[in-house]
């Protein structure tokens, strides 16, 4: 729960502390002080699309802190962490968990969770497990049928999420086999042009049957070839200063003088000398031999060598042409082998897939079925709750009804949900989208958090004027009903209805005051005699009139009798 949220230079409040804190709390003040902004900057802090106009007249950047009592441990503890952050662990199980979000002129948010800068996202996240908010956009958007399901869903709890995963596995497993199915059919002809062109392909590599590097190596044999009288000479010419094979003097003939004459010497440097002379002659024989051996290749290799040579380097260049290099060629021919094995066997998976269709179709209606079951179970059961809430919201003659029809499948099931009421005997029910008023549809979201509050529980509601369009007894009772739902978790409301107010634990004030250039609103707790004026104010738009605050005091004792009623009874 939030214990405390301190709002700076957000629309037209300055610096103001909201102590929060357990059970029922009230917000109220005049048309213009920054009700609002309460609400939004709960938003900022939740995550919500930062606008740089809501930042004060004046300021640099706008800020929203807030400190919330948590669980030490689960899964909102769990993804601070995983963030970066932490909790301060209290005691007895509780933590403080800080949250700060700043918002500058120039359009720049910036999100803190547990003393870490985090992205916006881990605010939203943080918020499905902290907090739900409704504003009258809600009952507005209460009229689609998908928040209709979504409401259903949650009261059904477990049962209803674990049979939806099972149903969206079901269902994402019969579309890509559809996908799948739909591509090969569809494509069928260009697939069978594809083949057909890897075939040729394939059948011209493998003709060809290029090595990797072969063609770098017949370019160096080709030049070779084509400079074979230059290159003759120049390793005769060496090879005959090496080892002079008609007699005159060479340079393994000298070698071999130099090493005799060093060895005949008596000294062992000179002895030492001689062996190297050795080692020089058998290096010098060697290449003598190397040079021979080139000679003779160059001797044997005749002019049709180049010609087959040069022939084979223009079909390896056709291949070039066509893939770029051999490299590339002889991984197309791995790569185009298999795609063609892929392609060949287009008929068989064709056969394959359309049993794996009638297999996945089968577990996709089983899992359809199953999660419409227990949903029809659940409308039921909400539809009975919300009508008995609702007779206790001054609509004792409506009656609702939650109708599950079959449509067709997505992503969420085969289910349309209608949430429908009749708001007197005799009357036929109809979608709260056409039927009901907005003092009606207030109160039937208030009913199904109520309902929902006990199977599906949030630790923070936030109403942002909830009470749109209620008066007289009926404000009594929404005010009597959100009491009761403070009984289970922590309840914020923006109001502008002093019997609603009546009922809270907690009442803060916006309070607005201006120098006559600037308007700057704070908030503070009000109790005893301060209280009793807001109230008036509210009864009557005049905080000082007797008749007004005899009404307020009246309401307040009505307030703490059903709050100490319910204290009894717990």
């Amino acid at each position: 729960m939030i214990e405390e949220l301190r709002l700076r230079d957000l629309g037209v409040i300055a610096d103001a502390t909201l102590p929060i804190g357990r059970g029922f709390t009230a917000i109220t003040g005049e048309t213009g002080a920054g009700k609002t902004m309460v609400v939004s900057g709960l938003g900022l802090l939740l995550g919500n699309r930062a606008d740089s106009s809501a930042v004060r007249a004046g300021a640099a950047q706008a800020s929203v802190d807030g400190a919330w009592l948590v669980s030490e441990t689960g899964p909102v503890a769990d993804r601070v962490r995983d963030a970066g952050g932490d909790v301060e662990a209290l005691g007895d199980g509780r933590a403080e968990l800080l949250m700060a979000r700043t918002l500058s002129r120039e359009g720049r948010s910036r999100a803190s969770v547990g003393g870490r800068v985090v992205p916006v996202g881990v605010l939203s996240e943080l918020a499905d497990q902290l907090v739900v908010v409704h504003g009258q956009s809600d009952q507005l958007r209460l009229r689609s049928s998908s928040a209709q399901r979504d409401a259903l869903d949650r009261f059904a709890g477990e049962v209803v999420t674990e049979a939806l995963r099972e149903y969206r596995d079901a269902f994402t497993r019969h579309r890509q086999i559809d996908d799948e199915l739909d591509a090969l059919v569809t494509y069928r002809g260009t697939r069978s042009e594809e083949a057909a062109l890897l075939r040729a392909q394939i059948a011209e590599i493998e003709q060809v049957n290029p090595q990797p590097g072969e063609d770098t190596e017949l370019a160096e044999r080709a030049q070779r070839l084509a400079n074979a009288e230059e290159l003759r000479i120049s390793a005769a010419t060496a090879h005959a200063m090496l080892a002079n094979e008609d007699g005159s003097p060479d340079v393994v003939t000298i070698l071999a003088e130099v090493r005799r004459t060093l060895e005949r010497a008596d000294d062992p440097i000179l002895t030492e000398a001689g062996a190297a002379a050795a080692d020089l002659g058998y290096r010098a024989t060697d290449l003598a031999a190397t040079l021979a051996g080139y000679l003779a290749d160059l001797d044997d290799a005749a002019p049709a060598e180049l010609a087959a040579l040069e022939e084979r380097r223009a079909v390896l260049g056709e291949l070039v042409r066509t893939h770029g290099s051999i490299d590339a060629a002889i991984e197309m021919l791995a790569k185009g082998s298999a795609r063609l094995t892929e392609l060949d066997d287009d008929d068989d998976r064709v056969a394959r897939l359309e049993a794996e269709r009638e297999t996945a179709s089968a577990a996709l209606d089983s899992a359809a079925s199953a999660l419409s079951a227990h949903r029809r179970d659940a409308a039921m059961r909400l539809a009975d709750a919300v009508t008995e809430e609702l007779h206790a919201l001054a609509l004792p003659d409506a009656r609702v009804v939650v109708e599950v029809s079959e449509a067709a499948p997505t992503t969420t099931g085969r289910d349309e949900v209608a949430l429908l009421l009749a708001p007197h005997p005799g009357a036929d029910p109809r979608p709260v989208a056409r039927s009901a008023s907005g003092g009606e549809l207030s109160r039937v979201m208030l009913a199904i958090e109520v309902v929902i509050a006990g199977t599906d529980p949030v630790p923070t509601f936030v109403f942002d004027e909830v009470d749109a369009g209620i008066g007289g007894a009926a404000a009594i009772e929404v005010g009597r009903r959100l009491a009761k739902l403070a009984e289970s978790a922590q309840v914020i409301a923006v109001t502008h209805l002093a019997q609603v107010a009546a009922f809270a634990g907690n009442h803060l004030g916006v309070v607005k005051a201006s120098d006559g250039t600037v308007t700057e609103s704070s908030v503070r707790r009000l109790d005893g005699r301060d209280r009793e004026a807001e109230m008036a104010r509210l009864l009557s738009g005049l905080d000082d009139s007797e008749a007004a605050l005899t009404h307020a005091r009246e309401l307040l004792a009505l307030g703490a009798a059903s709050s100490s009623s319910a204290s009894t009874s717990r």
